[in-house]
């Protein structure tokens, strides 16, 4: 990924407040678009322009081919309160997060993220690298709002689990369960992406507990009741995979080698 710097120069007289509100709508359409990564964005004002650092799946993220319709109203609402258009400079690559995937066509993805990322929740089957979303038709309304909202939903289940002081069940049972329904809007997700793209979508299924390690050698498919465990593990994570549920998991954490 890569960081950005982008500049909201004023041209006209406003109002902090009012530039406030245009910036950071369109700093939500660019995220909900996959655009830029993240959920806080501070921005400064200094000399008449206002300025904000962003993290960006690639150098070219922010170029005008890979907006959204919500991207494009917001940038045009800005003139609106006196501000150009941004002014946009790529600082160099990010050490410190994910390569976004370079495969044209892979043949297979999957729906995946953990507390931990804040990068695409869609991965590409072949690599395990992060899809940028705005390479992908939009899933509903334009852009991906959806599959963010998603990941932030499953994140925060994932946080609550890992820390195992409150809601930890509940939250366990939303990441696990495929009667949850945080599973029930994954799977649509994949459904509709699977649809988009023509390309077979799988949805991660968070396995912990049991009662040994070979029961979960022999754990079925939760959804069809098939065989679905995998001769080799896939991406140090994948040990089951249902093709025909689009289906992937792991043997419970607690005794996964």
């Amino acid at each position: 990924m890569y960081l950005t710097t982008i500049e909201f120069e004023c041209y006209a007289d406003t109002t902090i407040s009012q530039a406030e509100k245009a910036i950071n709508q369109v700093l939500d359409c660019w995220r909900y678009n996959g655009q830029i990564i993240g959920r806080e964005f501070p921005v400064v004002i200094k000399d008449a322009t206002f300025s904000t650092r962003v993290v960006c799946p690639e150098e070219n993220s922010l170029l005008e081919s890979h907006q959204s319709a919500q991207v494009k109203r917001a940038k045009q609402a800005l003139s609106d309160v006196g501000l150009l258009s941004p002014k946009i400079k790529s600082l160099g690559r990010d050490i410190n997060s994910d390569d976004s995937d370079l495969c044209e066509s892979p043949s297979w993805q999957v729906l995946y993220t953990n507390y931990l990322q804040s990068c695409s929740p869609l991965r590409c089957g072949d690599h395990f690298t992060p899809i940028p979303l705005y390479h992908l038709p939009a899933v509903a309304n334009g852009d991906h709002k959806q599959l963010v909202k998603w990941q932030e939903d499953w994140s925060a289940c994932d946080q609550l689990q890992m820390n195992g002081s409150i809601l930890e069940h509940g939250a366990l049972v939303e990441m696990s369960s495929t009667k949850s329904r945080l599973f029930k809007r994954g799977s649509d997700l994949c459904k509709r992406l699977e649809y988009l793209t023509k390309t077979p979508t799988y949805l991660y299924l968070y396995r912990v507990g049991g009662e040994s390690l070979s029961a979960e050698k022999a754990r079925a498919c939760p959804s069809c009741g098939g065989q679905w465990r995998l001769e080799e593990v896939e991406h140090d994570i994948f040990d089951f995979k249902c093709d025909s549920c689009r289906l992937v998991s792991n043997i419970s954490w607690d005794f996964k080698r």
